[in-house]
């Protein structure tokens, strides 16, 4: 039975509901920190693990596919069961599996490297158990706030994606310089089990109406065109950004001559800017009502600001420090949409399906994620770093027509 969850006022809700935001941000953060935070760990791991830029690929890019096989089976259990026995599942399971890398498959002085084989075989379970984070954690918050508030509250919950982020940036090539990769997971684990805490503690159903119980067929978002739609808007558009979270650390060390702190200090601005910007943009699309127009708008700047850097590249007389500008502006321009989109898509399912269509979303998202990276080498051999940002750009633009233009006065 399909429950929908509608939204109900009194006190007790009105402070409870900030407190299932912050489980929502914290949940998604300390998953993020591992999705998004060991790519930045990407110089250390290539010469720590022994990896060619092609194994390199497919290791970066093997929990995105985990992530992106378990998405959609996830948010569909989510919109059965609940948010919060999924998201403490996945949360458990996610620590567990971090764990247990720290203990067999970080690379040691004396010892033999770590296979890549099971390497690889480890960052896939941990994406296709922490998959079970960004629908249940996004359709709670769906489910406490009302329309005018969802946009804020969903770019608020979507900033823990760039917050895991910025703290992996900074953290974890630290960590993985200094003490090596048993510290990298260990720290992450840490992270996942004290969000599942926190989930134990705050996250609950909402009061509901019993009468609206059942008012949605199971299957809708999976038959609905427009949701398709602006689900593959979604995935490719991330594409450019998981470019950026994957080789552009790689790129700031090879072709700008850059050492750790300023690598770091640059993928961390990239996460910090993109937090601001999806406050900013909920904030703003909540009081403008113009989600659509506002994600049409993100997708031609966001493609501009490659070619920008693409040129810049190209030129071949652009210094470390403007490159470390051009990247940290693409990749806020690229992260900043995140919130409206996905407010725009759970309002299109309706709140008691958003679990299913942000587990679709989700799903085209990180399969970007895995197959970006393995297609970034590929694109180095025939061209150049130049090449890699165009092509990025002109992936974004891709996306420009699949967002739904805005409704008619």
């Amino acid at each position: 039975m399909v429950t929908s969850l509608t939204w109900q006022s009194n006190a007790r809700d009105e402070g409870h509901r900030w407190k299932v935001l912050a489980v929502g941000v914290a949940s998604n953060a300390s998953f993020s920190a591992a999705a998004a935070g060991i790519p930045t760990t990407a110089v250390w791991l290539r010469s720590g693990y022994h990896l060619g830029n092609a194994e390199l690929g497919l290791v970066l890019g093997a929990m995105g596919l985990g992530v992106a096989l378990s998405e959609l089976p996830w948010g569909m259990l989510t919109d059965r069961w609940g948010d919060r026995p999924v998201l403490l599942t996945g949360l458990a399971a996610t620590a567990a599996a971090l764990f247990a890398m720290a203990l067999f498959l970080a690379p040691s002085a004396g010892d033999a490297v770590p296979a890549l084989g099971w390497l690889v075989a480890a960052m896939c379970v941990t994406g296709l158990v922490g998959g079970s984070v960004n629908g249940s954690s996004g359709r709670a918050v769906m489910a406490w706030f009302r329309e005018g508030e969802r946009g804020l509250a969903m770019s608020i919950r979507q900033t823990a994606v760039p917050l895991g982020g910025g703290l992996g940036a900074l953290l974890l090539p630290w960590l993985a310089a200094s003490f090596g990769f048993a510290a990298v997971y260990g720290v992450l684990a840490a992270m996942c089990a004290v969000s599942a805490g926190f989930a134990w503690r705050w996250l609950h159903e909402p009061p509901y109406s019993q009468a609206a119980s059942g008012a949605r067929k199971g299957g809708e978002p999976l038959s609905d065109t427009r949701i398709w739609r602006v689900v593959l808007g979604i995935g490719i558009l991330c594409s450019p950004q998981m470019a950026v979270l994957t080789f552009a650390t790689v790129f700031l060390h090879d072709a700008a001559h850059l050492g750790i702190a300023a690598i770091s200090g640059t993928m961390a601005a990239v996460q910090i800017g993109a937090m601001a910007m999806r406050v900013w943009s909920g904030r703003f699309t909540d009081r403008r009502g113009n989600r659509r127009a506002y994600l049409r708008g993100s997708t031609i700047v966001a493609a501009a600001s490659f070619i920008v850097l693409a040129l810049a590249f190209a030129f071949g007389h652009a210094s470390g420090a403007l490159l470390m500008a051009l990247v940290a502006f693409a990749g806020i321009c690229v992260s900043a949409w995140h919130g409206v989109a996905y407010t725009e898509l759970a309002t299109l399912a309706g709140t008691e399906r958003a679990g299913t269509a942000l587990g679709m979303a989700n799903t085209a998202v990180y399969f970007g994620l895995f197959l970006t990276p393995i297609a970034i080498p590929h694109l180095l051999a025939v061209g150049s770093w130049g090449t890699v940002w165009f092509v990025a750009g002109a992936v974004a633009l891709a996306a420009l027509p699949l967002f739904p233009r805005p409704a008619r006065p």
